[in-house]
């Protein structure tokens, strides 16, 4: 297996892994401009880009996600409450469903709560384990917070959507599970983001504050004194969705 974290300059992560031996590969969260990249890396490492995924739908950034995908002719992918949302095809993704490359093997998490179409990604290799090996959490789980909830409004019962999510589904993973989020420190989609780029579960329990939090407590802090909202939130949305001309 072969995995590279790729950092942008605004603390924006994104991801490139697969199975070389089979030549398969998965990218996500592209950003804009940044095709090139994955083309080359895909190219060093005589692999097919697969799948292209994209966690959300970003607010804060440009995704590369669609173009890199017409490029190689891979799906586009984001969640299934995003299909007839977005004025593009893609394939939409279920929870618990299964992309396997190669040895690799990707399971789709739904984790609604920074948006509502929010996904991580629970990643094994075969040749070493049939357990998961990391996450990449997207903007739902980060290294020492969690994603903000007030995006695209109604954010107290985003906040308990993010909550639920947190406890139900990452939360019960083992403890020396890998965490790889979606943004590191200097972005605005959470608050006292760590400038570290991994974690364990584990390590997050013990350490991020909102992951001891009962969930009234929890709602109460994440919508207090939310950052601002990216600037110029409304055109990248809408380019995004492929609404902007």
């Amino acid at each position: 297996m072969f995995f590279k974290q790729r950092a942008s300059a605004d603390g924006t992560l994104s991801y490139f892994y697969g199975c070389g031996g089979k030549g398969f590969a998965v990218a996500v969260d592209v950003v804009a401009g940044d095709e090139p990249w994955f083309l080359e890396e895909a190219r060093k490492a005589a692999v097919a880009i697969s799948f292209v995924i994209d966690t959300h739908i970003h607010a804060d950034h440009l995704s590369g996600g669609r173009a890199l995908a017409e490029r190689v002719g891979a799906p586009y992918c984001m969640h299934e409450s995003d299909v007839g949302l977005v004025h593009f095809p893609i394939r939409g993704l279920r929870d618990g469903e299964i992309l396997e490359t190669g040895n690799v093997v990707t399971q789709v998490l739904h984790t609604p709560g920074h948006t509502l179409d929010s996904l991580c990604l629970l990643v094994s290799d075969r040749r070493r384990s049939t357990d998961p090996w990391f996450i990449l959490t997207g903007d739902t789980l980060f290294v020492g917070s969690v994603g903000r909830p007030d995006l695209g409004g109604a954010s107290e019962e985003m906040a308990a959507k993010l909550y639920d999510s947190l406890h139900q589904k990452l939360l019960a993973l083992p403890n020396d599970l890998e965490i790889f989020p979606g943004h590191a420190a200097g972005s605005v989609c959470g608050a006292a983001l760590s400038g570290k780029p991994s974690s364990t579960i584990g390590f997050e329990k013990r350490w991020d504050p909102y992951l001891s939090m009962d969930r009234e407590t929890f709602v109460r802090a994440l919508t207090a004194d939310l950052p601002e909202k990216p600037a110029e939130m409304a055109r990248i949305v809408a380019t995004n969705l492929g609404k902007a001309a």
